[in-house]
């Protein structure tokens, strides 16, 4: 792991992660909140380049970029309003009980992640002085194939349905 990284940025692209989280629940506008989820992603992907992932960086950017491009599509066809002022509103009843869940499980993690032990094994660790790119492959098409095949799986019918619910289910 790169032990010089600048707590600096760290904090501004953690700070601009939560920053766009919050709103990308809090816009009324569903393309706005869209948009806020790219900037979200891309402090991630700027967390990954920090910590040498340079690979998970790179398929951040490319996969959630595009998936963002159709979220926005999906989002106009689905709604199908005349005007895209106020698509995503909150009921109220709702907003501090979504908060009130989300910090719960904020400090549920991170007393988790404080307190548990976990020590890396040479087994599945990818030692990230080197090609990180060849080890990824290794681990997912060797140790853990059968759990890349059901995600392939799972994203399939995800996609699936979404198209069935972009076309309109009770359509003929």
């Amino acid at each position: 792991m790169n032990n010089d990284l600048n707590p600096a940025l760290f904090y501004f692209l953690a700070a601009v992660m939560l920053l766009s989280a919050l709103a990308i629940v809090y816009c009324r506008n569903l393309v706005y909140s869209a948009l806020f989820m790219v900037v979200c992603f891309l402090s991630i992907a700027g967390l990954y380049a920090m910590i040498s992932a340079d690979f998970l960086a790179a398929v951040q950017i490319m996969v959630y970029a595009g998936t963002i491009v159709i979220l926005i599509v999906l989002c106009i066809m689905i709604t199908r309003r005349t005007t895209m002022e106020r698509t995503n509103m909150p009921e109220k009843k709702y907003i501090l009980r979504a908060s009130v869940l989300a910090g719960l499980l904020f400090f549920l993690l991170a007393y988790i992640f404080v307190n548990s032990e976990v020590l890396p094994t040479t087994n599945n660790i990818i030692a990230l002085s080197g090609d990180t790119v060849s080890g990824l492959a290794d681990l997912l098409l060797g140790h853990y194939m059968l759990a890349f095949e059901i995600a392939a799986v799972l994203l399939l019918a995800a996609m699936i349905g979404a198209v069935v619910l972009a076309k309109g289910a009770d359509e003929k």
